[in-house]
């Protein structure tokens, strides 16, 4: 097979095909001299003077002439096998319609019917490749993957575009290194195209998958000024879509057509532009687009406003003719929202719908917006559904700020506890201490600075409970005007005197259920703050209201109930607070004080208050021109109960000491160690144990008696409840003292089924466990 002619030609030759015609030309070079060795061993035979070396030469002689023969029998075998095969090819496809061809394994045709001969001519001793190089494109690349397929599976096919139309090339293997080829052509609607699309008066042209164009006609090539070569050279848009308007770059500017496509076979695309047709529009239509009670709009792909009805227009609050770009309406995405439309438009997303905030909006407004393409009049633009969502993200961000708020309150309640075992532990073995030193010791003066600090850290912690609504509160009947009355001293002790406080109180409150020392803090607090917020003096105002809502209010996320209400108002004329921190004023340990000047616990303990009390409160604020906090407590006419006297405190020179068994249950190490020692010093006989299984197996001991169970209420496995229920079935009159550095809440239905149970907050001093005790057993 000689290849050379084809590269002249201009067509690719597959370094694989040339590697298998340098294998035959050597295999022939190599027959030549197995020719060349027979030659010179005979002549070595008849001509050698010793006898071994004749007998030698004639034996290598005779190998490779039995070499020589053998092979040229098999290449005779395989002429005469192959001339068979042409003889039965003959007999079958010799009167086939579509051109046939065998092939070698180097692609040099061997056989070939009658219509091959009448299409491409007579062929024989050439090669497949050379034969339709001027069919179709890239003939060598196509037939070397066809018959690497074919050598591999059996058979392969593939539908290849041509200028006539397209031939379906097939390919079988019909033995070892021999292939039949068959090209079925089709001559479709690109011959006609070809022959009659020249006298349409509608541009069209054809072109193939990749975009390259393949014919065009007259009228085409009139509109373009040119025969095109691509796709991309007509089109502005580089998706055109049938049916759709579509703009053509033609010498005298943009042209604007409707595209209407014809599927061709082989993967072919027949185009055809069609004028835009000039209706008029649908007044009906309109009209009904005008006032549908939804908000619709319609868009470009560029962003710009179309048209908008009525109620998308009152919703935006956007005159009639105004075109804004859709970025200038609507942002929050986290992206560009003018390239989410763009997407759309351009279907490189589905139509979906997003919540976005309304530029234009003095008030925050959130719409929830759809979007989805649509095609009018050949014109494709993205409708827009609105939605008023402000409510929805209202809500939303209700319930956000509450999970945080909760959030934040499950962690404080749990450093509290954490740090009240701590604390008592530290206040309690400072008891310990101070037990053992006369106020003469040098020592004595440390060990009261450690006791105090630790009683200002459990103040402290008793702030975050009650930012947890997690405090122990003794709720109470309370007159504001009485409770006013008695702080009016201290509060303007605590003003100074660059600061004027005045009160205001309104007639007929009527009384509150609230904790009238936790009232107090935090009306301590609230003047504190408003004096802070004015270094340069002025006035705070306190004054009652009594208010009465017939309906809820809803205010600053919150939905205060209808009723009587007792309302405190706290106003000062100070610097103000900034919109982007009133939401987070009552966060614990947010501040905007110095570092040293606050902690940032007051304003989250006054909310802790007022919400565990029952109540509401809000605050107004502009800066430059002061607060206004605004407390709302529920009148409550209703008599409490009466409620026994509180006990009288024991001081610690009247503490006798006692006699008594006490099982002392607590996990937290120091705190049981220092509890033990207290009880002891005290004359008691203490059980320890570290949880409640364990003191469940001190007390299966029938001979044990026990006067007192002191447990903790919240410990690994079983909690203090459950398991002094379990214990008092068999020992009922036991009594039981509970301790937790939770608040008496965690308890108080437990606590109520079981009798004889008092509970003592952690942190404890020594006097006050020894007193507990003591008024338990006695």
């Amino acid at each position: 097979m000689n290849l050379r002619r084809i590269r002249p030609q201009g067509v690719p030759v597959n370094r694989q095909a040339a590697d298998l015609v340098g294998a035959a030309e050597g295999f022939g070079s190599r027959l030549w001299l197995l020719l060349a060795v027979v030659g010179g061993a005979v002549v070595t035979a008849l001509f050698a003077s010793d006898l071994n070396m004749q007998l030698g030469a004639a034996m290598v002689a005779m190998t490779f002439l039995g070499v020589v023969l053998i092979a040229h029998g098999l290449t005779l075998w395989d002429g005469l096998r192959d001339r068979g095969l042409d003889l039965r090819l003959a007999r079958l496809l010799g009167e086939d319609a579509a051109p046939c061809f065998t092939t070698d394994a180097l692609g040099q045709i061997g056989y070939q019917n009658h219509a091959a001969t009448a299409r491409f001519g007579d062929r024989s001793g050439g090669t497949l490749v050379a034969s339709l190089g001027d069919h179709f494109a890239s003939p060598a690349s196509v037939l070397f993957r066809l018959q690497s397929r074919a050598s591999n599976m059996g058979s392969a096919r593939e539908d290849v575009v041509t200028r006539r139309g397209h031939v379906r090339l097939s390919v079988h293997r019909i033995g070892p290194g021999r292939f039949l080829w068959r090209l079925e052509e089709f001559q479709d609607r690109a011959a006609v195209a070809g022959r009659g699309a020249e006298g349409l008066s509608l541009p069209m042209l054809v072109a193939n998958k990749t975009g390259v164009v393949l014919f065009a006609n007259e009228a085409m090539r009139r509109l373009l000024g040119q025969r095109p070569k691509r796709l991309d050279r007509v089109f502005t848009d580089l998706a055109p879509r049938s049916g759709e308007e579509v703009e053509v770059a033609s010498p005298d500017g943009p042209v604007r057509a409707i595209l209407a496509e014809v599927e061709g076979v082989g993967e072919r695309r027949e185009i055809y532009l069609l004028p835009v047709p000039e209706t008029p529009a649908n007044d009906t239509g309109l009209a009904d687009f005008e006032h549908l009670p939804v908000g619709l709009m319609k868009f470009g792909g560029d962003g710009g406003l179309r048209i908008a009805n009525r109620a998308a227009r009152d919703l935006l609050g956007i005159g009639h003719d105004a075109r804004p770009i859709f970025s200038d309406l609507f942002e929050g995405l986290g992206r560009s929202v003018n390239d989410w439309l763009a997407d759309v438009a351009a279907e490189r997303m589905p139509g979906g719908a997003e919540v976005l905030r309304l530029r234009r909006s003095e008030e925050e407004m959130f719409l929830q917006i759809a979007l989805r393409r649509i095609v009018e009049q050949g014109r494709p633009v993205v409708l827009a559904v609105l939605n008023d969502a402000t409510a929805l993200k209202t809500l939303e961000a209700q319930f956000v700020q509450s999970q945080k708020m909760q959030a934040i309150g499950q962690l404080a309640g749990g450093i509290a506890h954490d740090f009240n075992n701590l604390l008592t532990a530290i206040s309690g073995h400072c008891d310990l201490l101070l037990l053992r030193h006369d106020r003469e010791d040098p020592e004595f003066a440390d060990l009261v600075q450690i006791h105090q600090n630790a009683n200002r850290a459990a103040s402290l912690v008793g702030q975050l409970l009650a930012f947890s609504r997690k405090q122990t509160l003794k709720p109470e009947r309370i007159e504001l005007q009485e409770v006013l009355a008695d702080l009016t001293h201290l509060l303007n002790r605590l003003v100074g005197e660059r600061v004027t406080l005045r009160l205001a109180h309104a007639p007929e409150l009527g009384p509150i259920r609230a904790d009238k020392r936790q009232l107090e803090q935090v009306l301590m607090n609230l003047v504190v703050n408003a004096r802070d917020a004015m270094p340069e003096g002025g006035v705070i105002r306190i004054e009652t209201e009594a208010l009465t809502l017939a309906d809820e209010l809803r205010r600053d996320r919150a939905v205060v109930p209808p009723g009587r209400y007792a309302a405190i108002h706290v106003q000062d004329e100070g610097v103000g607070i900034p919109p982007d921190r009133l939401q987070k004023i009552f966060e614990p340990f947010f501040t905007t004080k110095r570092t040293g000047e606050g902690t940032g616990l007051g304003l989250s303990t006054v909310y802790g208050i007022v919400k565990q009390s029952g109540g509401f409160i809000f605050v107004d604020s502009e800066p430059g021109r002061g607060s206004v906090f605004h407390l709302y407590f529920p009148i409550n006419e209703e008599l409490l109960p009466a409620e026994a006297a509180p006990p009288v405190p024991v001081d610690s020179a009247s503490l006798r000491r006692g006699e008594g068994v006490v099982l002392l249950v607590e996990d937290e190490a120091p705190v049981r160690a220092f509890a033990s020692r207290a009880l002891r010093m005290r004359g008691y006989t203490v059980i320890e144990a570290e949880n409640a299984e364990d003191a469940l197996r001190a007390l299966e001991d029938p001979g044990l008696e026990v006067d007192v169970f002191v447990t903790d209420v919240v410990m690994p496995g079983m909690d203090g409840p459950t398991w002094v229920r379990k214990a008092l079935i068999e020992r009922p009159n036991v009594r039981v003292i509970f301790v937790s550095g939770y608040a008496e809440d965690c308890l108080a239905e437990s606590q109520a089924r079981i009798p004889n149970s008092v509970f003592l907050p952690k942190p404890f001093s020594l006097n006050d466990l020894t007193a507990t005790v003591q008024g338990q057993v006695h």
